[in-house]
């Protein structure tokens, strides 16, 4: 007898339908396997075995063959438990496969039967919908994230009984419930990020974080050890705006493929910040792996990627970071497939002024050597380096600061940032960005219109500091977002000195020398 039930396997963030056909002839008992496996899915032959058994019903003594189709393509992962043993079921008779379409079966199978969670349900219920599936038994704790879409009816079950039992039923039980009833999304508690107001001094850096945020474009703080540098970056999430509906859908998606979801499987509704270890992998950081999974740099799509003391992460993988920022995607290609994920993130750099920290505090001798300095500085390398919009001295702050009183909250910078990024969104309405420090070069002109007495102001200011030509562009996408702060609808000369002094620095020397 034979049976058919689809599945789903992971490619990118969307995957493929696979057809997970069932037969059972006479000869010696056993499964055999066929369609490009991995080792997971092999041994899937036994744990199902025994999760059949475990569940009450009898496992056939007699020959299986189990083929995933298409079988040219890779499969792998335990995800495929749950319907090779519901396929089996099927097979000899002791459950009856709803007439129609067939359902979309998702699952990792305990000894006992118990269904245990899998990655990229969002991705493999999208997708079923988009063939005309229209049901989907996936597990329970991963129900949640499943009905995020709203569509389809998706049935969370515990385990192979009651996948079973469903199934039987023509998952007249099961039906999709009203949105109303769905787990609502949660927000992390401002405690887990900090307040900006904890941030004493640093009147400069704060000014700079809230333009970086307003305008999405990419920041450097440099400076002395506990100068405050970590500290601000870390209080970045508590000013970025939330995400709208759209946006927040792909994040989750992303989060959803990587095995990331740590809020219940509810959907992201705030942008995410990523801050790796500098010691992480290429892999890690860029993406790919055996079965090419999302990095660092597609989970932290929509937000932030920190890299704190930038310039101790290998080089290869700093110089590695153009691509996605220029592309806002990272396409990794392998022997077998190309994949790409998305990779809109803004990137916030933390660096010493040197090997040691010292280089430029009044209080302290620097030791290293002019060569140590260059070498520690080329490890971010220049083309890197020409796309950060922002770069910002950080001094030790005084002792009297330290105790000064409360400054604005990140709730009062935020609300700024939302309206101002409500401007910008209404600007660029119809394009495929929404914020100023996207802005490509082709249509700075249209959008941050210069006079001529403040275009001359600019040509001088970029000759004087011998900027490159992405630098010209970064300063007047800077002076859009300040004009934007200030309610400007042109930019004036106030916002463009302000602009030129953000971008200075580090445009020729290895350490950008302060006072």
């Amino acid at each position: 007898m034979l049976s058919n039930i689809a599945s789903h396997a992971l490619v990118g963030l969307e995957g493929e339908i696979i057809s997970v056909e069932v037969d059972i002839r006479r000869g010696m008992p056993g499964i055999d396997m066929v369609g490009l496996p991995d080792n997971a899915m092999r041994e899937a032959k036994e744990r199902v075995r025994v999760a059949i058994r475990n569940s009450g019903f009898e496992f056939p003594h007699d020959r299986i063959l189990v083929s995933l189709a298409p079988a040219g393509m890779r499969k792998g992962g335990a995800s495929f438990d749950l319907p090779i043993a519901l396929g089996i079921l099927a097979a000899s008779g002791q459950v009856d496969l709803p007439a129609g379409c067939p359902p979309l079966v998702l699952g990792e199978l305990n000894l006992s039967g118990r269904v245990r969670p899998i990655h990229g349900v969002i991705a493999a219920v999208e997708h079923g919908l988009g063939r005309k599936l229209e049901d989907f038994l996936i597990p329970a704790d991963n129900l949640t994230e499943a009905r995020i879409l709203g569509r389809g009816n998706v049935c969370g079950i515990t385990d192979l009984a009651q996948a079973a039992l469903l199934l039987t039923s023509g998952f007249a039980e099961g039906r999709m419930p009203e949105p109303g009833e769905s787990a609502p999304p949660e927000s992390p508690p401002q405690e887990a990020y900090g307040d900006l107001a904890d941030l004493k001094g640093h009147l400069v850096l704060k000014r700079a974080l809230e333009i970086a945020v307003a305008g999405r474009h990419h920041l450097l703080l440099f400076g002395p050890p506990g100068s405050g540098k970590t500290m601000a970056a870390r209080r970045l999430p508590g000013i970025l705006p939330p995400l709208s509906a759209e946006e927040s859908l792909e994040v989750t998606r992303i989060h959803s493929v990587a095995g990331t979801l740590d809020n219940g499987g509810r959907l992201i509704t705030r942008p995410p910040f990523r801050a790796p270890h500098h010691s992480a992998s290429l892999e890690g950081v860029i993406g790919g792996g055996k079965w090419c999974r999302p990095g660092e740099v597609s989970l932290a799509h929509r937000g932030v990627l920190f890299l704190d003391e930038a310039p101790e992460f290998r080089r290869g993988l700093m110089q590695s970071l153009r691509e996605p920022i220029e592309q806002q995607s990272v396409t990794i290609v392998r022997a077998d497939q190309k994949v790409s994920f998305p990779s809109s993130f803004q990137l916030v750099l933390t660096a010493n002024p040197c090997p040691c920290g010292n280089l430029g505090r009044q209080d302290k001798v620097c030791l290293c050597s002019p060569e140590e300095v260059n070498r520690y500085w080329r490890r971010l390398g220049g083309a890197l380096l020409d796309r950060v919009d922002i770069r910002v001295p950080v001094k030790p702050v005084r002792a009297y600061d330290l105790t000064g009183s409360r400054t604005e909250s990140s709730d009062e910078v935020r609300e700024r940032i939302e309206r101002v990024a409500a401007v910008q969104a209404e600007r660029y309405r119809g394009l495929s960005f929404s914020r100023n420090g996207q802005l490509p070069a082709g249509l700075i002109e249209k959008y941050c219109p210069l006079d001529g007495e403040t275009l001359s102001l600019l040509s001088r200011a970029v000759e004087k500091l011998s900027l490159s030509s992405r630098a010209f562009h970064s300063i007047l996408k800077i002076a859009r977002t300040i004009a934007d702060l200030e309610g400007e609808e042109k930019i004036g000369k106030e916002a463009l000195l302000e602009a030129v002094q953000h971008r200075r620095y580090g445009e020729e020397n290895a350490f950008w020398g302060y006072g």
